[in-house]
């Protein structure tokens, strides 16, 4: 499925898809990227699954801020969801050092190179690699990634994640959706 353009006007269409699809293959491991929960809100009601939420790290936008927030954070944990906040795996000290020093690394690189296929292609392997490392999801299975081009989803995926020490042996498996259009930063 391709939408027109990029955005959270997608997230409905994305997340039913999503379901269809993890039914239909027997997925059960849904990882998503999700700021404020959102986009979790399309899926929780979903019993069998394991929804794992990946969230911005604490100060992301904000020293000490947390965009989530508390309540949204106790609510979706009560309905068994599964919460990573946690360092990007294409962020940390590399962005550190080049915000510092400027240049270009290996994991700026490597987000630019996925960015080609949209900023939610580069969301979902990063944050698919993010819960396989923190133990949230099974190793050796495929799974489904949820990511998008701001707020709310655009993109989908099924992936098989390998670990961050072993990224580049990821597979990115099928493309279930994702905007013709990208957003590019300059």
């Amino acid at each position: 499925m391709y939408f027109e353009q990029p955005g959270k006007e997608n997230t409905a269409a994305v997340c039913q898809l999503v379901l269809e699809t993890a039914k239909k293959r027997g997925i059960r491991n849904i990882v998503v990227s999700s700021n404020t929960g959102y986009t979790m809100g399309y899926l929780i009601d979903n019993k069998g699954l394991n929804l794992v939420c990946v969230t911005h790290q604490i100060g992301f936008r904000k020293p000490g801020q947390d965009e989530m927030g508390s309540e949204k954070r106790s609510e979706l944990i009560e309905q068994g969801v599964k919460i990573l906040t946690a360092t990007h795996l294409m962020g940390g000290i590399e962005r550190a050092a080049l915000n510092r020093f400027g240049g270009s690394g290996i994991q700026s690189i490597t987000a630019y190179t996925l960015r080609m296929f949209g900023q939610g292609t580069k969301v979902c392997a990063e944050i698919a690699s993010m819960a396989l490392d923190a133990g949230l999801i099974p190793v050796d299975e495929d799974i489904i990634a949820v990511g998008g081009s701001g707020r709310g989803a655009d993109t989908a995926w099924i992936i098989r994640p390998a670990h961050s020490q072993e990224f580049y042996n990821t597979e990115m498996k099928e493309l279930l959706c994702k905007p013709r259009h990208i957003r590019r930063k300059k």
